[in-house]
């Protein structure tokens, strides 16, 4: 838990990285500024704040990366870690909803590198997302849209090379968090 708000963001986020609540978490989105569109542009790496969403963890289990902002409409939401390096894969058909429901069967280990499988099957070269600035909580800040789902992620600023997202998902009532820290972009996937 964070009691001292006299914390940078970035120590703050520390801290939660570890366990806040869906509060605690928030708090912080909220007391950070927003990012403009051209900031996101590159490659960044992604972690869950845990914070006892059905989403923690998940992603990670399948091996996600991060994501990569070419242009804002050139954005790949879902990038992946592979046997031969890092792949996009497109969000239509990696099967979210049926992971959120049968969240405790997905987190088994032959779930896992089932949903690994499947995951590389859904592979694509093709953008899937955009961003632009939207006003979220009262602040515009750049988001990006999936393109095919109902999903929004919108972007604060921790620090020059950190950010906080707040996925919102129209069918899951409450938001899930997670950080995005930049890299550098390997040659294959600029």
């Amino acid at each position: 838990m964070v009691s001292d708000g006299k914390l940078a963001p970035a120590d703050r986020l520390r801290v939660l990285e570890q366990w806040a609540s869906a509060e605690e978490a928030l708090a912080l989105f909220d007391g950070c500024g927003p990012v403009h569109v051209e900031e996101m542009l590159g490659c960044w790496k992604g972690s869950g704040v845990p914070t006892g969403h059905p989403f923690d963890g998940l992603l990670e289990a399948f091996g996600w990366h991060g994501k990569r902002f070419q242009s804002p409409d050139e954005t790949h939401p879902l990038v992946f870690e592979g046997a031969t390096g890092l792949f996009s894969a497109n969000p239509a058909l990696v099967p979210v909803s049926l992971a959120v429901r049968f969240n405790r069967l997905v987190r088994t280990r032959p779930m896992r590198v089932i949903g690994r499988r499947l995951v590389r099957m859904a592979r694509t070269s093709k953008p899937r997302a955009r961003l632009r600035m939207m006003e979220y909580r009262g602040v515009v800040t750049a988001t990006m849209s999936y393109d095919v789902l109902p999903i929004n992620d919108h972007f604060r600023r921790v620090d020059a090379e950190t950010v906080i997202a707040v996925m919102d998902f129209r069918t899951i009532d409450r938001p899930f968090l997670f950080v995005l820290r930049r890299e550098p972009c390997e040659d294959s996937r600029q």
